[in-house]
């Protein structure tokens, strides 16, 4: 049996509750599933890293992630960050341009038993991670924002054409293997060149894979599609801030933003984060969904599976999915889908689940 080193990085608000639960369901169904403990790393990370190592990232964090084969990322809550490290790229932007994780793979996925705007919702949103307005992520060195009068802000939003065709590869892979549909999402009537480029990159693509359907959507419309018919949709791949703000939108519909779980990845590194923040606002009240969390890390050993060619730690993977999916049919909710259970206890639920 293969033993991986997967780092622990807790983050700020409800990351040191939702990560450790996603670490005790993580251990019962490696256990469950035959395959090696994880050796976990914590690293210091978020607020608690600024009053002990003078950074949010510290770089013997980074030095450290670089040594591990994945990690769990927390939330942050940087807006609360003194400066100057709020306006500094925040701690999850640092570690996904540091290791380029190009790829932020977040699905939206309803349950039975539980409320969902669109009832069947199971779509994957594929988000390029390292270009578009996301200026910091954008710039090899200083920002990709800057201001030339004190009243005027500019932003470059920036695309290339191989960073396109990787993430398109990436989203045609994943379509190929569910339900063999692709939606690509732009603004080309108005950003023409940039996520005309977008588009026309991922057309180009899509000749390599005639067997997946392909159509496209403006970004507006594709929001009123997405509210009124989300069960349609099978893949989405799409530009940064458009996939950031659709797959927030895509939690929602299918029950809640505490659900939607998402990995950031390269070809050689993944790094588990669920989708949504740190909800400082329940911080410590142990009410906090760990689902996106736990399915986040779900999604990290079914990654670390397929690039080692480990199907024990798949196995692990679909138990968690099915742990949680159970709990949920079975009633045992948190607060944000209609329930009353803690963020503990809904973690032992689906720890106990795996090991049924």
């Amino acid at each position: 049996m293969t033993s991986y080193r997967l780092g622990v990085l807790e983050g700020d608000g409800i990351g040191p509750e939702i990560v450790p639960a996603s670490v005790l369901v993580v251990d019962a169904a490696l256990a469950a599933a035959g395959a090696a403990p994880v050796e976990w790393v914590e690293l210091p990370l978020g607020a608690a890293a600024i009053d002990t190592h003078g950074d949010a990232v510290p770089e013997t964090t980074l030095a450290a992630l670089a040594e591990l084969d994945a990690w769990l990322l927390g939330p942050h809550d940087s807006a609360a960050y003194p400066e100057p490290h709020r306006s500094r790229l925040n701690p999850s932007g640092t570690i996904r341009k540091r290791f380029d994780l190009f790829a932020n793979i977040r699905p939206a996925k309803s349950f039975d038993g539980a409320d969902a705007v669109v009832p069947g919702t199971d779509l994957v949103i594929v988000r390029e991670n390292t270009q578009g307005f996301y200026a910091d992520r954008s710039t090899y060195r200083g920002s990709g924002e800057f201001m030339p009068t004190p009243d005027v802000a500019i932003a470059m939003g920036i695309i290339t054409r191989p960073a396109v065709e990787r993430i398109a590869v990436e989203a045609f892979e994943l379509a190929s293997r569910r339900r063999g549909r692709l939606t690509i999402v732009h603004k080309a009537n108005v950003l023409k060149l940039t996520t005309g480029m977008f588009r026309d990159v991922c057309r180009e693509v899509a000749a390599r894979y005639p067997d997946v359907a392909v159509d496209d959507f403006h970004i507006d419309a594709m929001t009123v599609h997405l509210v009124r018919r989300a069960n349609d949709f099978d893949v989405i791949v799409t530009e940064n801030m458009f996939g950031d703000i659709l797959s927030d939108l895509a939690g929602e519909i299918a029950g809640s933003l505490g659900i939607a779980p998402s990995i950031n990845a390269s070809h050689e590194r993944a790094m588990a984060q669920a989708a949504h923040g740190s909800a400082p606002d329940i911080a410590g009240q142990d009410v906090a969904n760990p689902i996106a969390m736990i399915l986040s890390s779900a999604m990290l050993l079914d990654w670390l599976g397929a690039r080692h060619q480990d199907p024990a730690l798949v196995r692990a993977a679909v138990l968690i999915e099915t742990a949680v999916a159970d709990t949920v049919r079975g009633g045992t909710r948190t607060r944000d889908m209609g329930g009353t259970a803690g963020t503990r206890a809904f973690a032992e639920a689906v720890a106990a689940g795996v090991k049924r």
